[in-house]
């Protein structure tokens, strides 16, 4: 996608189809049917009001009970369960494909790793859902797991006649992932994550992100190829998280010019705080002027065209600046102006009144 700047293409990952992903069972998407089952409504690719039932099964776990319905890992079991094309679960998925393909995205995320606890059953929920997208969509996919065999088994599964995939993600902790992104001729996110753990600063960052680019490079591995994904951790643990990765940006920009990659999972740094979105676009903004050119991110929520017109001078957009820049500690100011209804989403829920 184009940014304001014609010379400069910013990469969309999509997030999206992630079966970590949740919606709130007190949120405006969840309802009851007609029929009285508890449901996520949805409008179809055809514009058709729809409801995605939530199994009874789901309501027996812990997520669900403290109030998050994890929707996509439903719509995947919904639609691994049925030979039906046109069961709910795909039409739910194909939903999320064509809002993400009209938001612009490059590249489609998929995990399934909370599909189960078992490797097996995330093995073969991982091929289901490549060969799925890869009939909904002409946009690659990018596999992404915790687990080298998932991405493997993903990869595999990626229909050779179509665009290349990415592999999501190579680190120092699984260097052979890289094998796999030369064996299935992917282009791969390395991070930098150290061989035993996160880094701690601006530098480890750059440190290990670096061993990465150097160790693809060498093992023939082209620069255009490459993303580096610097880390990115939520703002509301520690205040300078967002000053190290800028840092680390700038350096790694610097270092590898322009032909290499920078990403990033960008909402990870609004976690834990409310009216995430200001967060969010205001971290892409300053991500790119430091040196980024592509994000894993929501382009349904955080469009990056609408997103770099956003008036700079307005209260909301300073507010989410100094919480990334380390000026507003614990992020008080951000925090006490959404209670008050300054930030433009009306503030923290009203309780409902007992009937």
């Amino acid at each position: 996608m184009k940014l304001q700047n014609p010379d400069l293409d910013f990469v969309i990952i999509g997030e999206n189809i992630h079966t970590t992903r949740v919606v709130m069972r007190r949120g405006k998407l969840v309802t009851t049917t007609d029929e009285g089952n508890e449901a996520v409504r949805y409008n179809s690719v055809d514009g058709e009001r729809r409801y995605l039932i939530i199994p009874d099964s789901v309501k027996t776990t812990q997520d669900y009970e403290e109030g998050r319905i994890k929707h996509v890992k439903i719509a995947v079991q919904t639609a691994m369960s049925s030979d039906d094309e046109t069961n709910e679960g795909m039409a739910y998925l194909r939903r999320m494909v064509q809002k993400q393909e009209e938001a612009g995205a490059d590249y489609l995320d998929l995990n399934v790793d909370e599909i189960s606890l078992k490797l097996e059953e995330q093995k073969a929920a991982m091929i289901w859902l490549v060969k799925a997208i890869q009939n909904l969509t002409d946009i690659p996919i990018s596999v992404d797991s915790s687990n080298a065999e998932t991405i493997g088994v993903g990869l595999d599964a990626c229909d050779k006649s179509k665009r290349r995939p990415m592999l999501n993600s190579a680190s120092l902790e699984r260097l052979d992932a890289l094998d796999l992104a030369i064996d299935h001729d992917a282009r791969v996110v390395v991070t930098a994550a150290g061989d035993s753990g996160m880094p701690e600063s601006a530098q480890e960052r750059v440190g290990n992100a670096s061993a990465m680019v150097d160790t693809a490079l060498k093992k023939g591995i082209d620069a255009k190829d490459i993303y580096i994904d610097p880390l990115i951790f939520p703002i509301s643990v520690d205040g300078n998280f967002g000053l190290h990765c800028f840092e680390a940006i700038r350096e790694l920009r610097q270092k590898y010019g322009e032909e290499i990659h920078i990403t990033g999972g960008m909402s990870n740094v609004s976690f834990g705080i409310p009216s995430r979105k200001w967060i969010n676009d205001v971290f892409m903004i300053l991500a790119v002027e430091a040196g980024s050119d592509s994000g894993i991110i929501d382009p349904v929520t955080s469009r990056p065209d609408k997103v770099f017109t956003l008036d700079r001078s307005s209260r909301p957009y300073q507010l989410a600046e100094n919480v990334l820049l380390g000026k507003d500690e614990h992020c008080a100011n951000y925090i006490s102006a959404w209670r008050k209804g300054e930030l433009g989403d009306g503030g923290p829920p009203r309780r409902k009144r007992p009937t």
